[in-house]
């Protein structure tokens, strides 16, 4: 608050002056002030003594102390409600609190002690180091769900439980969730370990099959697959099957067909896709007692005689043509193997066709052709 310039005997001067009979407009040009301070004087010091003005004036001056008083607690209560508001109950998150309070609002420790509801000794206390105390919790839920990410909780509560440990459940929830266990996992789908097989190929029929799935794309935008089918021992193409999807099943039926027209092969050669891996294809090996033969993953060349098929059948068929639906492939396919088993000279059979280097309407040993190395 501006303090006055004038005194409270000068105010109660100028207003007796005027209560005396001297003209207002000469009581203002005596003091040299406006209408509107002798006015403002007579409604607030009208009729007051010097004693009386003098006490109003302090009144006035305490007034505006209280107010920025209570401005500045209330501000404080707003900095604590704010802080309670975020409801610390543990003592780390109490001390937290406490922090705030002293650094950012400037309360004592006694004072923001009480409002966090939490002792001094056990603010001044160090906190107990709750990683080493429960290294041994962690460790052993660790290496529990690295083995087995689909247990839940309760499943690795009662393992540790049947491992001897005798911790109580809620330490170990505590722990869980502290490692984010509680949370959703997505468990990748893991390969078992293949090991690598001999690229070997006697020159005997039915000896091994290998199979692998191609792409391409019609005209009008529509992906389709292949299944390719190549007997090793002459490497004839057997099969390659277009449409549009190829699951298991469909592998299964394809293989089925060259089984009642070939006869089963000893051994099948694949890679690790998901529907050679599967289940169904599995089941299909045993019922025929045909190894299944998985290369080991991203080694491609393991599986070399398919791959080799594959870069003839894309160059020749796929890459030199624009197919308008899947008929016109198949037709094109058709006419592409009948070519490549009977007329197309293959490099490591002797330049000569597989048919001809291996016939399967004659036995293995009644060829003449030799293959090269």
């Amino acid at each position: 608050m501006r303090r006055s310039k004038f005194t409270e005997s000068q105010i109660v001067a100028a207003l007796q002056e005027v209560e005396g009979g001297m003209p207002i407009a000469e009581v203002i040009r005596k003091h040299g002030i406006s209408r509107a301070t002798f006015f403002t004087w007579k409604s607030k010091y009208g009729g007051a003594t010097v004693a009386e003005l003098k006490r109003l004036r302090e009144l006035e001056a305490e007034n505006v102390k209280l107010k920025r008083m209570y401005a500045e607690l209330a501000l404080e209560n707003a900095a604590i409600k704010d802080v309670l508001s975020r409801k610390p109950v543990a003592p780390p998150a109490k001390r937290q609190v406490i922090a705030i309070l002293v650094e950012e609002h400037g309360l004592s420790v006694r004072h923001a002690c009480q409002v966090a509801s939490l002792s001094r000794a056990a603010y001044y206390r160090p906190p107990p180091d709750r990683l080493d105390r429960d290294a041994a919790v962690i460790a052993a839920l660790t290496a529990l769900v690295t083995e087995t990410p689909q247990w839940g909780f309760w499943m690795c509560f009662d393992a540790l439980r049947l491992a001897g440990h005798r911790w109580n459940w809620k330490r170990v929830y505590r722990v869980y969730c502290a490692l984010k266990l509680n949370l959703k996992r997505r468990s990748k789908r893991r390969i078992p370990p293949r090991e690598r097989q001999p690229l070997d190929a006697p020159a005997v029929l039915n000896g091994m099959w290998a199979v692998d799935f191609m792409s391409d794309m019609l005209y009008s935008g529509t992906r389709f697959r292949t299944l390719n089918v190549l007997d090793e021992g002459n490497r004839e193409a057997l099969a390659v099957e277009v449409a549009l999807s190829l699951p298991a099943a469909r592998v299964t039926q394809v293989l089925d067909q060259l089984v009642a027209l070939h006869g089963a092969p000893s051994a099948l050669r694949c890679d690790n896709g998901p529907d050679f891996v599967s289940v169904e294809l599995s089941t299909w090996c045993r019922r025929h007692g045909v190894r299944l033969l998985h290369i080991q993953p991203g080694k491609p060349n393991q599986n070399a005689y398919i791959e080799r098929f594959n870069g003839s059948y894309r160059k020749e068929v796929l890459d030199a043509y624009l197919f308008g639906s899947l008929d016109d492939v198949r037709a094109e396919t058709e006419r592409w193997l009948t070519i490549y088993n009977t007329r197309r000279p293959h490099d490591s059979l002797g330049r000569v066709p597989p048919l001809t280097f291996l016939p399967r309407s004659t036995a293995p040993s009644q060829s003449s052709f030799e293959r090269s190395a």
